[in-house]
Protein backbone atom coordinates (compact mmCIF):
# COMPACT_ATOMS: atom_id res chain seq x y z
CA UNK A 1 0.00 0.00 0.00
CA UNK A 2 1.27 3.71 -0.56
CA UNK A 3 1.60 6.10 1.90
CA UNK A 4 1.97 9.00 -0.55
CA UNK A 5 0.37 7.32 -3.86
CA UNK A 6 1.64 7.83 -7.11
CA UNK A 7 -0.97 5.86 -8.92
CA UNK A 8 -4.26 6.08 -9.14
CA UNK A 9 -4.69 8.95 -11.78
CA UNK A 10 -8.54 8.53 -13.76
CA UNK A 11 -9.15 10.56 -16.55
CA UNK A 12 -12.44 10.01 -18.05
CA UNK A 13 -12.50 12.65 -21.09
CA UNK A 14 -16.18 13.05 -23.04
CA UNK A 15 -17.43 9.95 -22.19
CA UNK A 16 -20.46 8.82 -23.99
CA UNK A 17 -22.69 5.53 -22.86
CA UNK A 18 -25.57 4.36 -24.97
CA UNK A 19 -27.46 0.91 -25.04
CA UNK A 20 -29.74 -0.43 -27.80
CA UNK A 21 -32.93 -1.03 -26.23
CA UNK A 22 -35.94 -2.83 -27.27
CA UNK A 23 -37.70 0.48 -29.61
CA UNK A 24 -34.41 2.35 -29.98
CA UNK A 25 -31.45 3.78 -28.40
CA UNK A 26 -31.22 4.66 -24.31
CA UNK A 27 -28.49 7.76 -23.98
CA UNK A 28 -27.17 6.99 -20.15
CA UNK A 29 -23.99 9.53 -20.32
CA UNK A 30 -22.96 12.10 -22.48
CA UNK A 31 -19.96 13.97 -22.76
CA UNK A 32 -18.74 13.39 -19.23
CA UNK A 33 -15.67 14.51 -18.03
CA UNK A 34 -13.62 13.68 -14.69
CA UNK A 35 -10.26 13.23 -13.12
CA UNK A 36 -9.30 11.79 -10.18
CA UNK A 37 -5.84 12.63 -9.15
CA UNK A 38 -3.44 9.71 -7.15
CA UNK A 39 -4.41 9.28 -3.52
CA UNK A 40 -7.84 11.25 -4.22
CA UNK A 41 -11.35 10.81 -2.69
CA UNK A 42 -13.76 12.17 -5.42
CA UNK A 43 -17.59 11.32 -5.14
CA UNK A 44 -19.91 11.31 -7.82
CA UNK A 45 -23.62 12.55 -6.74
CA UNK A 46 -26.57 13.32 -8.60
CA UNK A 47 -30.46 12.56 -9.29
CA UNK A 48 -31.45 8.42 -9.53
CA UNK A 49 -30.89 7.17 -12.89
CA UNK A 50 -28.83 9.59 -14.30
CA UNK A 51 -25.78 7.45 -14.69
CA UNK A 52 -23.19 7.21 -11.90
CA UNK A 53 -22.84 3.84 -11.47
CA UNK A 54 -22.73 3.43 -15.24
CA UNK A 55 -20.10 5.85 -15.83
CA UNK A 56 -18.22 3.81 -12.73
CA UNK A 57 -18.74 0.80 -14.20
CA UNK A 58 -16.70 1.62 -17.81
CA UNK A 59 -14.26 2.75 -15.21
CA UNK A 60 -14.33 -0.77 -13.64
CA UNK A 61 -13.80 -2.18 -16.95
CA UNK A 62 -17.63 -3.68 -17.36
CA UNK A 63 -18.76 -1.86 -19.81
CA UNK A 64 -17.45 -0.37 -23.09
CA UNK A 65 -17.56 3.21 -24.18
CA UNK A 66 -19.88 4.28 -26.64
CA UNK A 67 -17.17 7.39 -27.06
CA UNK A 68 -14.86 9.42 -25.33
CA UNK A 69 -11.49 7.83 -23.45
CA UNK A 70 -11.18 6.17 -19.95
CA UNK A 71 -7.41 6.30 -18.80
CA UNK A 72 -5.49 5.23 -15.60
CA UNK A 73 -1.96 6.40 -15.18
CA UNK A 74 -2.04 7.06 -18.58
CA UNK A 75 -3.41 3.66 -20.08
CA UNK A 76 -6.79 2.94 -21.40
CA UNK A 77 -9.23 0.97 -19.57
CA UNK A 78 -10.00 -1.76 -22.03
CA UNK A 79 -11.72 -4.70 -18.84
CA UNK A 80 -11.48 -5.24 -15.53
CA UNK A 81 -7.99 -5.33 -13.88
CA UNK A 82 -6.64 -5.84 -10.35
CA UNK A 83 -5.08 -2.47 -10.37
CA UNK A 84 -9.05 -1.30 -9.72
CA UNK A 85 -10.81 -2.56 -6.65
CA UNK A 86 -14.40 -2.45 -6.55
CA UNK A 87 -17.46 -2.32 -3.68
CA UNK A 88 -20.73 -3.05 -4.88
CA UNK A 89 -24.12 -2.26 -2.47
CA UNK A 90 -24.06 -6.04 -2.56
CA UNK A 91 -21.68 -7.82 -0.10
CA UNK A 92 -20.73 -10.34 -2.77
CA UNK A 93 -18.59 -12.50 -0.06
CA UNK A 94 -18.00 -15.99 -0.53
CA UNK A 95 -20.34 -17.51 2.11
CA UNK A 96 -18.32 -20.88 2.20
CA UNK A 97 -14.95 -19.13 3.09
CA UNK A 98 -14.04 -17.49 6.65
CA UNK A 99 -13.20 -13.49 6.79
CA UNK A 100 -9.72 -14.10 6.39
CA UNK A 101 -10.16 -16.72 3.18
CA UNK A 102 -12.21 -14.41 1.77
CA UNK A 103 -9.90 -11.34 1.92
CA UNK A 104 -7.03 -13.64 1.00
CA UNK A 105 -8.67 -15.25 -2.35
CA UNK A 106 -7.71 -12.44 -4.44
CA UNK A 107 -4.10 -12.40 -3.35
CA UNK A 108 -4.18 -16.44 -3.93
CA UNK A 109 -5.36 -15.38 -8.08
CA UNK A 110 -1.77 -13.17 -8.00
CA UNK A 111 -0.02 -16.05 -7.25
CA UNK A 112 1.31 -14.35 -3.29
CA UNK A 113 2.51 -17.20 -1.30
CA UNK A 114 0.38 -18.40 1.74
CA UNK A 115 2.28 -16.68 3.99
CA UNK A 116 2.20 -13.31 1.99
CA UNK A 117 -1.84 -14.08 1.45
CA UNK A 118 -2.16 -14.64 5.59
CA UNK A 119 -0.03 -11.49 6.37
CA UNK A 120 -1.56 -8.59 4.12
CA UNK A 121 -4.79 -10.13 5.03
CA UNK A 122 -4.17 -9.75 8.73
CA UNK A 123 -2.31 -6.27 8.45
CA UNK A 124 -5.46 -4.85 6.88
CA UNK A 125 -7.79 -6.55 8.92
CA UNK A 126 -6.64 -5.39 11.83
CA UNK A 127 -6.68 -1.78 10.14
CA UNK A 128 -10.55 -2.52 9.76
CA UNK A 129 -11.00 -3.61 13.18
CA UNK A 130 -11.73 -7.38 12.03
CA UNK A 131 -8.57 -9.36 13.19
CA UNK A 132 -10.71 -10.66 16.15
CA UNK A 133 -13.20 -11.63 13.61
CA UNK A 134 -10.76 -13.34 10.77
CA UNK A 135 -11.91 -17.04 11.74
CA UNK A 136 -15.81 -16.02 11.28
CA UNK A 137 -17.83 -16.92 8.32
CA UNK A 138 -19.88 -13.93 6.36
CA UNK A 139 -23.44 -15.28 8.19
CA UNK A 140 -21.96 -14.66 11.53
CA UNK A 141 -21.03 -10.79 10.81
CA UNK A 142 -23.36 -7.67 11.05
CA UNK A 143 -24.00 -5.59 7.93
CA UNK A 144 -21.40 -3.42 8.84
CA UNK A 145 -18.90 -6.32 9.28
CA UNK A 146 -19.67 -8.30 6.01
CA UNK A 147 -19.45 -4.56 4.01
CA UNK A 148 -15.81 -3.74 5.90
CA UNK A 149 -14.49 -6.87 4.94
CA UNK A 150 -15.81 -6.62 1.14
CA UNK A 151 -13.57 -3.01 1.33
CA UNK A 152 -10.83 -4.51 2.74
CA UNK A 153 -10.69 -7.82 0.24
CA UNK A 154 -10.98 -5.36 -2.63
CA UNK A 155 -7.59 -3.77 -1.16
CA UNK A 156 -5.87 -7.02 -0.29
CA UNK A 157 -4.26 -6.70 -4.10
CA UNK A 158 -3.02 -3.18 -3.71
CA UNK A 159 -5.00 -1.73 -6.45
CA UNK A 160 -4.26 1.72 -7.87
CA UNK A 161 -8.15 3.14 -7.33
CA UNK A 162 -11.26 1.84 -5.19
CA UNK A 163 -14.46 1.75 -7.03
CA UNK A 164 -17.14 1.99 -4.36
CA UNK A 165 -20.60 1.92 -5.87
CA UNK A 166 -23.68 3.01 -2.91
CA UNK A 167 -21.77 0.81 -0.51
CA UNK A 168 -23.07 2.06 2.70
CA UNK A 169 -26.91 1.81 0.97
CA UNK A 170 -28.26 -1.17 2.72
CA UNK A 171 -27.06 -0.02 6.03
CA UNK A 172 -29.09 1.48 8.78
CA UNK A 173 -28.14 4.96 9.54
CA UNK A 174 -26.50 4.55 12.95
CA UNK A 175 -24.06 2.05 11.20
CA UNK A 176 -23.84 4.02 7.74
CA UNK A 177 -22.31 6.84 9.88
CA UNK A 178 -19.61 4.46 11.97
CA UNK A 179 -18.63 3.45 7.98
CA UNK A 180 -17.96 6.39 7.01
CA UNK A 181 -15.67 7.13 9.72
CA UNK A 182 -14.06 3.89 9.45
CA UNK A 183 -13.26 4.48 5.89
CA UNK A 184 -12.29 7.51 5.96
CA UNK A 185 -10.09 6.41 8.65
CA UNK A 186 -8.33 3.83 6.18
CA UNK A 187 -8.46 5.79 2.92
CA UNK A 188 -6.19 8.40 5.33
CA UNK A 189 -3.89 6.03 6.10
CA UNK A 190 -3.35 4.25 2.60
CA UNK A 191 -4.36 7.17 0.47
CA UNK A 192 -5.70 4.79 -2.29
CA UNK A 193 -7.67 6.44 -5.26
CA UNK A 194 -11.25 5.95 -4.61
CA UNK A 195 -14.27 7.08 -6.85
CA UNK A 196 -17.30 6.96 -5.10
CA UNK A 197 -20.91 6.37 -6.20
CA UNK A 198 -23.68 8.39 -3.34
CA UNK A 199 -27.21 9.13 -3.32
CA UNK A 200 -26.13 10.52 0.28
CA UNK A 201 -25.14 14.13 0.16
CA UNK A 202 -24.23 14.78 3.64
CA UNK A 203 -21.85 11.71 3.76
CA UNK A 204 -20.44 12.91 -0.23
CA UNK A 205 -19.43 15.80 1.53
CA UNK A 206 -18.11 14.20 4.47
CA UNK A 207 -15.90 11.46 2.85
CA UNK A 208 -14.78 13.74 -0.09
CA UNK A 209 -11.89 15.88 -1.43
CA UNK A 210 -13.87 16.84 -4.23
CA UNK A 211 -17.71 16.05 -5.41
CA UNK A 212 -18.81 15.80 -9.11
CA UNK A 213 -22.47 16.87 -9.85
CA UNK A 214 -24.47 15.32 -12.42
CA UNK A 215 -27.58 16.34 -14.55
CA UNK A 216 -30.34 13.76 -14.95
CA UNK A 217 -30.25 11.92 -17.57
CA UNK A 218 -28.25 11.76 -20.05
CA UNK A 219 -26.16 11.89 -17.16
CA UNK A 220 -23.56 15.01 -17.80
CA UNK A 221 -21.16 16.77 -14.97
CA UNK A 222 -23.46 19.81 -13.83
CA UNK A 223 -20.98 21.09 -11.05
CA UNK A 224 -17.54 20.25 -9.39
CA UNK A 225 -16.77 21.24 -6.33
CA UNK A 226 -14.18 21.17 -3.98
CA UNK A 227 -14.56 20.23 -0.19
CA UNK A 228 -12.68 22.92 2.15
CA UNK A 229 -12.92 20.67 5.62
CA UNK A 230 -9.72 19.72 7.04
CA UNK A 231 -8.25 15.92 7.79
CA UNK A 232 -8.87 14.19 9.45
CA UNK A 233 -12.84 13.88 9.62
CA UNK A 234 -14.81 14.16 12.38
CA UNK A 235 -18.80 13.66 13.23
CA UNK A 236 -18.62 17.02 14.51
CA UNK A 237 -17.43 18.96 11.48
CA UNK A 238 -20.94 18.14 10.17
CA UNK A 239 -22.59 20.87 12.80
CA UNK A 240 -20.24 23.51 11.05
CA UNK A 241 -21.53 26.36 8.83
CA UNK A 242 -18.97 25.18 5.92
CA UNK A 243 -20.19 21.54 5.74
CA UNK A 244 -24.12 22.57 5.90
CA UNK A 245 -23.26 25.13 3.18
CA UNK A 246 -21.81 22.75 0.74
CA UNK A 247 -24.73 20.17 1.77
CA UNK A 248 -27.15 23.19 0.49
CA UNK A 249 -25.64 23.92 -2.51
CA UNK A 250 -25.42 20.42 -3.56
CA UNK A 251 -28.90 20.02 -2.46
CA UNK A 252 -29.87 22.71 -4.85
CA UNK A 253 -27.99 21.60 -7.87
CA UNK A 254 -29.92 17.65 -7.60
CA UNK A 255 -33.08 19.55 -6.63
CA UNK A 256 -32.93 21.45 -10.20
CA UNK A 257 -32.06 18.23 -12.15
CA UNK A 258 -34.90 16.32 -10.17
CA UNK A 259 -37.54 19.13 -10.92
CA UNK A 260 -36.39 19.20 -14.98
CA UNK A 261 -36.67 15.42 -14.88
CA UNK A 262 -39.84 15.47 -13.61
CA UNK A 263 -40.92 18.07 -15.97
CA UNK A 264 -39.83 15.99 -19.41
CA UNK A 265 -41.67 13.23 -18.06
CA UNK A 266 -44.99 15.17 -17.17
CA UNK A 267 -44.77 17.10 -20.56
CA UNK A 268 -44.52 20.88 -20.95
CA UNK A 269 -46.83 21.50 -18.14
CA UNK A 270 -44.36 20.12 -15.53
CA UNK A 271 -45.60 20.11 -11.89
CA UNK A 272 -47.98 22.79 -12.38
CA UNK A 273 -49.56 20.90 -15.59
CA UNK A 274 -50.11 17.50 -13.40
CA UNK A 275 -51.71 20.00 -10.82
CA UNK A 276 -53.81 21.37 -12.96
CA UNK A 277 -54.86 17.98 -14.88
CA UNK A 278 -56.18 16.83 -11.45
CA UNK A 279 -57.87 20.00 -9.84
CA UNK A 280 -58.58 20.65 -6.95
CA UNK A 281 -59.45 17.36 -5.29
CA UNK A 282 -55.71 16.62 -4.83
CA UNK A 283 -53.87 13.77 -5.50
CA UNK A 284 -56.31 11.03 -3.90
CA UNK A 285 -56.25 8.34 -6.40
CA UNK A 286 -53.10 8.93 -8.45
CA UNK A 287 -50.73 6.45 -8.17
Amino acid sequence: MNAVASQGRVDVRDLAIRFNVKGGEVEAVRSASIHVRPGEFVSLIGPSGCGKSTLLNVVAGFLKPSAGQVMLDGAPITGPGSDRGVVFQQYSLFPWMTVRKNVEFGLKMKGSSRSECETQARTLLGLAGLLAFENHYPDQLSGGMKQRVGIVRALATSPQVLLMDEPFGALDSQTRVVMQEILTNMWQRLRISVLFITHDIDEAVFLSDRIYVMTARPGRIKAELAVPLPRPRTPEMAETPEFAGLVRQIKGLIREESLAAMGGELGEGGLSGLCTEIGPQGMAGVV
